[in-house]
């Protein structure tokens, strides 16, 4: 028997789809691409990309809805994931809850693409929107960063160990700010929202402190990476902070997101509570009196009108001072650097051009032709870091990892060799979405560049995400392989992947065993798959290729 929870889930999954296909019959149009029918995410996607090669670039797209570099990417990136994970949808069958964060995270940024054109019109509401959902959203905001702060109090003995820990982190200058803004004798009510969040989802602080919280658990499971999640999650939550504090209504669509946030965050520390794991009791900070509810609601406000809109990501790791400060200098040095060789350069190729005309009247000897390397030779040894630079400068994309990543993502190769030539580190997993849509020029950009590569331990990441595609139907591609034997060639990852060859084939025994078995009996049999012992088999051979 389907269970109430599930036909809920249903029923919002199949409205976040009707709200798609109505969307892409009014963004269509605007990309010169004639559509009578919507149909499903996977359809919408393959529909993008034919106006993308239609006007000839990602950014002749986002130009017709009036979004920026980063914004069509997220877009793309949205949109492409939902339809990964809900490939072919018939009305009736199981949702899952990523399937429908997923819907939703779409239709929210739809909202975003239609406050950007004007002439999008479509409707994103998903359920009704009443006070009663608008109080319960307060309430489990509150509950969400309380929990938050509470998990990073529980971490240090004391307030004093805290804000040493935390000068340490960010610097006395924020700290300062923190304890101006906050309540007296404690560091942490004020921070905003993306700063404490930064607290947990920090790689560091999340491996020693709270990694064993929700390693077992089967929650914040959107991404491969559980952290990762979080940290996702955590930072859409941070947007639709901004709104509440702010005292504008909450959509639909916002509501429901918030609510799956919280049942995600909140249901694993609720069980470490229960199991005694740790001492941050959710449902208690969610059975938050009106007093209670106003007072946070109030000071929230109090620090939005100090510190303005929290406008910061949650980013990926907490950027010590000194790096900030040293980064700093790095950029002024090298503008500085990239003046003087300008003016330099400049100064001696008139000098090679005066010498030219000063040999040329004194004698008809080929001697001025020795003087033409020293133009050539400045010109040339202008540093390829600075060009690179302000090349991207010159298009409007600033110097940043965020900006890159895009790039890779909608197979831009000139931007990612501009990235690649000013010297900018890339990640592996940053190639996950491009690896799928094969976007060979860009991809083989940073092969050129591998040196630059400095994700930690990308084999196991790559793998699981290798894997995944193929069993959701895609091919090991050359390029995939070329990744693999890259970057997965070392023998401690050659031997893992062996095991885990050895691990599928036995795997795949036992089923067939148990398959024969239950034919001889005349029960009616369980079917096989040979897939994964295929996958990892593949897998294996293209990293000993």
């Amino acid at each position: 028997m389907t269970s109430a929870a599930q036909l809920l889930m249903r029923e919002k999954f199949e409205t976040c789809l009707s709200v798609i296909r109505q969307a892409s019959l009014q963004i269509l149009p605007l990309l010169t691409i004639k559509a009578s029918e919507g149909k499903d995410p996977q359809w919408f996607f393959q529909q993008l990309e034919q106006a993308r090669l239609a006007l000839g670039s990602w950014m002749a797209v986002a130009k017709r809805l009036n979004l920026n570099d980063a914004e069509i990417s997220h877009f793309t990136l949205l949109l492409r994931h939902l339809q990964q994970l809900v490939p072919q949808y018939e009305s009736g069958q199981e949702v899952s809850h990523n399937q429908l964060i997923a819907a939703l995270r779409f239709v929210s940024y739809l909202e975003l693409v239609r406050a950007k054109q004007p002439l999008l019109g479509y409707s994103t509401e998903i359920e009704n929107n009443d006070n009663s959902q608008q109080h319960k959203a307060t309430r489990q905001m509150r509950a969400l960063e309380l929990m938050l702060k509470g998990l990073v109090d529980q971490s240090y003995a004391s307030q004093s160990q805290l804000v040493h820990k935390l000068k340490k982190q960010f610097g006395a200058d924020c700290v300062r700010r923190w304890l101006k803004n906050g309540e007296r004798g404690d560091v942490l009510s004020g921070m905003r929202f993306s700063e404490l969040a930064l607290m947990v989802v920090d790689k560091k602080e999340y491996a020693n402190h709270y990694a064993g919280l929700f390693q077992h658990s089967s929650h914040l499971s959107l991404l491969i990476d559980q952290r990762k999640t979080l940290q996702t999650f955590l930072n859409d939550v941070r947007e639709i902070r901004n709104d509440l504090v702010q005292q504008q209504p909450l959509t639909s669509v916002q509501l429901t997101l918030l609510d799956s946030y919280y049942q995600e965050s909140s249901d694993t520390i609720q069980r470490a509570f229960d199991e005694g794991r740790t001492k941050v009791n959710p449902a208690m900070l969610l059975a938050a009196d009106d007093s209670q509810l106003q007072a946070w609601l109030m000071q929230a406000q109090k620090k939005y009108q100090a510190t303005g809109r929290d406008t910061e990501e949650v980013r990926d790791a907490i950027e010590r001072p000194e790096l900030r400060n040293t980064k700093r200098k790095q950029d002024s040095g090298e503008t500085l650097l990239m003046l003087m060789w300008c003016v330099a350069g400049v100064a001696v190729i008139s000098a090679a051009i005066f010498g030219m005309y000063f040999l040329s009247d004194v004698t008809n000897k080929p001697a001025a032709a020795k003087n033409t390397p020293f133009k050539v030779t400045m010109i040339d040894s202008l540093p390829e870091t600075e060009s690179a630079r302000e090349k991207l400068a010159d298009i409007g994309i600033t110097w940043d990892e965020g900006n890159l990543r895009s790039a890779i993502e909608r197979g831009d190769t000139t931007v990612v060799r501009l990235f690649m030539q000013g010297g900018m580190n890339w990640k592996i997993y940053f190639t996950e979405t491009a690896l799928a849509g094969d976007y060979r020029d860009a991809l083989n950009t940073l092969l050129q560049y591998r040196s630059q590569m400095d994700e930690d331990r990308p084999c196991r990441r790559m793998i699981r995400t290798m894997s995944q595609a193929m069993h959701d139907g895609q091919s090991l591609t050359s390029l995939r392989k070329q990744f693999l034997k890259t970057f997965c060639s070392a023998p401690d990852a050659i031997k893992r992947q062996k095991e885990e060859l050895e691990r599928a084939l036995l795997r795949k025994a036992a089923g067939q065993k148990r398959q024969d078995g239950a034919k001889d009996q005349g029960i009616q049999a369980e079917v096989v798959s040979p897939d994964e012992a295929r996958i990892q088999q593949a897998i294996y051979s293209a990293m000993r290729s």
